[in-house]
């Protein structure tokens, strides 16, 4: 197991950031920890790596306690903040080198050293081999994003943190992000807060769902959206509509919609498909079916849904 939390809650005055929340990710997983702004997911991942500590409750890095070994843990995770705090004077390599000799003085064990990439190892893995060699400052948000995912992996840690990884940046940007991110996570595990849904598709086999505070879900996308459906949608296209509202009669339908130009969108029961008796209902009143598409939420829909 690579990271649990039991029971975490973190207060701040009268209002609960973490209420309660218990979760456990094996190690090899990539979690999406999704929610919308102040549901939680900065405070949980600042607790996790020991940048704050927690009200009550307790988390554990490798089985490792956050509030007895947290020097110990920071050589096991890589930690990328939403910010993404950098020195914009320092140049790409210079800065790498930097980060590296401050891991190599807190962390002095020959069993640590020994896993470090070199500085040359994780500007190629990161892709600045080109910008290696320009100030920090002088570089675009995505080139700047891939900077803290170099200072994240240089001590080539177990375990990734982080903060919303891909905020602020373009299409085009973004997708070299997620790409890095699906490359790192052959050989690690990886938990990363997101409000994005096209992200948790893109790169988690998981998600966790938080708002305000508490925990609303846990599982993967199809088995979260799966667990929403309370009813089955179907979108029916004919030759033309005649007598629509018999549809009613049929059983397991729970109501109909006009669409327009021949379409009605009919929603069922779970536990019904209506699908067979649609067809009957056309050869019965002498319509030609067009199409006939059963119409799933996507994870845009549950989200809302959960998140009220």
């Amino acid at each position: 197991m690579s990271i649990k939390v039991r029971s975490l809650t973190k207060i701040y005055g009268t209002q609960k950031a973490v209420n309660n929340i218990s979760f456990e990710i094996q190690k090899g997983e990539i979690v999406g920890f999704i929610g919308p702004n102040g549901a939680g997911k900065s405070t949980t991942m600042k607790i996790l790596t020991g940048f704050l500590p927690p009200d009550s409750g307790e988390a554990f890095i490798n089985m490792l306690n956050v509030r007895d070994y947290n020097l110990k843990i920071k050589s096991l995770l890589g930690y990328l903040p939403e910010n993404n705090p950098l020195y914009p004077e320092m140049y790409v390599r210079e800065y790498l080198e930097y980060v590296l000799k401050i891991y190599m003085g807190s962390f002095q064990t020959d069993e640590i050293i020994k896993k470090y990439l070199s500085v040359d190892e994780v500007i190629e893995l990161t892709g600045l081999v080109s910008e290696q060699h320009k100030k920090i400052g002088a570089l675009s948000k995505g080139y700047r994003q891939r900077v803290g995912l170099a200072q994240a992996i240089n001590h080539n840690p177990d375990i990734l943190i982080l903060d919303e990884p891909t905020s602020g940046l373009d299409p085009g940007q973004i997708i070299e992000i997620r790409n890095l991110i699906l490359s790192l996570g052959k050989d690690k595990t990886i938990l990363l807060s997101t409000h994005l849904m096209q992200e948790v598709k893109a790169i988690c086999n998981r998600v966790i769902m938080i708002n305000k505070g508490e925990i609303i879900a846990d599982g993967s996308a199809e088995e979260i959206r799966s667990a929403q459906e309370s009813t089955i949608t179907i979108i029916l296209e004919l030759d033309k509509i005649s007598n629509p509202e018999k549809i009613n009669e049929i059983e397991g339908v729970l109501q109909y919609k006009n669409l327009g130009e021949n379409k009605l969108l009919i929603e069922s029961t779970e536990d019904k498909d209506i699908r067979p008796k649609l067809f009957s209902f056309a050869v019965e009143n002498e319509l030609t079916i067009l199409s006939l598409q059963k119409k799933e939420k996507n994870l845009e829909e549950v989200f809302r849904d959960l998140m009220g």
